[in-house]
């Protein structure tokens, strides 16, 4: 039995049901939740059955595709309703979106899963009624962060290993009560890092260890802002439940190009990009639960924007007249009853106002990505993460992690071009391995950013290389017959990432920050010296990064003794303290690295580049320490 035969469960039905386990069978509930899982499933309407074994069955009951109460979960077995098999099924199946907040909802509308395309017309409540408009967080709200940084800690604490269902039925009980508390941004946070500490638990190969220190440092930072920001931090510490629309006029629109979407929670569809008259970037979505199947056919579906019968695949190569236009802060178009479009011409990319695009440098684009991409961006803050390049393609270059293409831009800058998603239904990573095999070819290509101390794109969609048009990397599909004759590259000697990042000791701290979170605490402290390490960090010009790999390892091994001996509790607060403050700090100067990786190539001596740790890093050190 896998997660996606089950139905999603909502996070304060699997905490309540842990919650009312006795003792004896919380410490059963890990290897029950393991054992759920080789059992066989079948599904019948809306209820999902499970053959626990030969004479008793578990059945979750989700109308409307989510399993909402504690009820709805039912065992026969001699146990029940006490039993842990209850509980097992609750902690292996998804954990359910939350519904939007009342205050979110059309007015008089009665609740509703919750969706991931565009909302029609959302009511906003006033400023003056909206928790939002308070100066600082109440005291509800407060005890909701608190118990958000404690599950959080725990976490820290146990390691990966360790934090099993009854660690993450705590996350889920805070997020919850952070729900309901108006703070949504942190609620957010924590299913993020119960759904990481599923997949990595349960070997799932898309884990990435980097993605859980992101997640989880969001949910310890976004806890500690709450009970001490106020104002217009504190409104961005909350977040919103789902993101305000605000009218937009008239607009003409340029089609781009359309993505698959595949998320982690089983949703899929796809995304179709345009630009506007003045270069802004705008988003038409249509994302359900469906998965990578649904992203492949909703392609060819019609548009849900006013009168329009384009699809979003023809969407992405022609144009529309929009009028009474609705934008939410990162640029979706929204598609009420009050939206009026219609279907106008497009333009090349050679052609104004997309050519504008790729005139802009690669170290500006880079620049303005990072300030949507950063791991700790503000979801609220806008901007696109895409860059819009020419390059030519020099050819295939293996990594740790797989085969990227290696290109070089205009400006002399050698850029890694991955594949966005690998999965064999779309065309992403056979599209990248044909273009490999054409080295020599010049492209006009759109990718997104991917943070990295080097130039490194996810390839999304590129010009024809031999025709006229545009190629969606991910839903169409080359062949080799639209591919120019091999060429001998202008550089034939691939060139090799460069920048001031390329060689940095900062890996040595991001190391230990997700030792920490893979092994926990205990596992960190028994280290030892870390002195040799701290001491090539300092050579390198980082004396904050040395600092704070000292100060973590210290704390981690830290314990107190009582008069009689007896080692004490360990100070988890002042350990995730010292662990939030490395992650933030290590984040901050891989963004200074990247962006100075963007910079163009010069000829002759080069200058030497600023030091990351006295700028940005070593601020965001300061203010996490405090």
């Amino acid at each position: 039995m896998n997660d996606d035969r089950l139905p999603p469960v909502a996070p304060e039905v699997t905490a309540t049901l842990v919650e009312n386990l006795s003792p004896r069978l919380r410490k059963r509930l890990d290897a029950a939740v393991t054992k759920l899982g080789a059992r066989p499933t079948h599904r019948d309407g809306d209820t999902v059955t499970i053959q626990v074994d030969d004479e008793t069955e578990l059945r979750l009951h989700a109308p409307g595709g989510v399993v909402a109460t504690a009820d709805a979960i039912t065992c026969g077995c001699l146990l029940a309703p006490a039993c842990v098999h209850r509980a097992a099924a609750a902690c292996a199946a998804p954990t359910a979106d939350p519904p939007p907040d009342l205050a979110d909802r059309p007015t008089g509308a009665a609740p509703e899963p919750a969706s991931v395309t565009d909302p029609a017309s959302v009511h906003v409540p006033d400023s003056a009624s909206s928790p939002s408009s308070q100066e600082v967080a109440s005291p509800a709200q407060r005890a909701a962060a608190d118990a958000l940084w404690s599950a959080g800690a725990a976490v820290l604490e146990a390691g990966i290993d360790g934090a099993g269902a009854v660690t993450q039925s705590a996350l889920l009980r805070a997020a919850h009560t952070a729900r309901i508390r108006h703070l949504p941004r942190a609620a957010g946070a924590a299913l993020s890092v119960v759904t990481l500490l599923r997949a990595a638990r349960a070997g799932d190969p898309s884990y990435r260890t980097a993605d859980f220190v992101t997640a989880l440092a969001e949910l310890l930072g976004n806890a500690h802002r709450v009970g001490t920001a106020s104002g217009a931090e504190l409104d961005a510490a909350r977040g919103r439940a789902r993101r305000p629309y605000s009218p937009d006029g008239s607009l003409r629109l340029y089609g781009l190009f359309t993505e698959p979407v595949v998320t982690d929670s089983g949703h899929g569809g796809v995304r179709t990009w345009v630009a506007g008259t003045d270069g802004r970037l705008f988003t038409v979505g249509d994302v359900a639960p469906g998965g990578v199947g649904r992203a492949v056919g909703v392609a060819d579906r019609a548009v849900r924007l006013g009168d329009t019968a384009l699809t979003h695949r023809e969407l992405g190569r022609a144009g529309l007249a929009v009028s009474g236009a609705t934008v939410s802060p990162d640029g979706r178009l929204g598609a009420g009853k009050g939206v009026k479009a219609v279907t106008a011409r497009g333009a090349a990319w050679t052609e104004l106002p997309l050519a504008a695009l790729w005139e802009t440098p690669p170290s500006e684009q880079a620049a303005r990505a990072l300030r949507s991409t950063s791991r700790y961006a503000d979801p609220d803050g806008g901007g696109s993460d895409l860059l819009f390049l020419d390059v030519e393609l020099i050819g295939a270059v293996r990594e740790s992690a797989g085969t990227c293409l290696l290109a070089l831009s205009g400006t002399g800058i050698a850029v890694r071009l991955t594949v966005a998603d690998d999965d064999p239904a779309l065309a992403h990573r056979d599209n990248l391995m044909l273009l490999a095999a054409a080295p020599g070819t010049r492209l006009r290509i759109i990718g997104r950013l991917v943070p990295a101390p080097h130039p490194r794109l996810t390839l999304l969609a590129c010009a024809h290389p031999t025709g006229e048009g545009t190629i969606d990397l991910g839903l169409d599909r080359l062949s080799r017959a639209d591919l120019p004759d091999p060429a001998a590259p202008v550089h034939p000697a691939p060139p090799q990432p460069g920048g001031p990042g390329a060689h940095s000791p900062l890996y040595l701290l991001e190391r230990r920050v997700e030792q920490t979170v893979s092994a926990g605490r205990a596992a960190l402290g028994m280290l030892g010296d870390v002195t040799a390490e701290t001491r090539r960090i300092r050579r390198a010009g980082l004396p904050t990064a040395a600092g704070l790999l000292t100060a973590l390892c210290t704390s981690a091994s830290q314990r107190e003794r009582d008069l009689f001996g007896r080692l004490l509790p360990a100070d988890t607060d002042s350990f995730a303290t010292h662990w939030l403050t490395a992650a933030l700090y290590t984040a901050a100067v891989a963004d200074s690295l990247c962006a100075a990786a963007w910079e163009p190539v010069q000829e002759g001596p080069a200058a030497a580049p600023s030091v990351p740790d006295q700028g940005p890093g070593r601020a965001v050190a300061q203010t996490a320490q405090h």
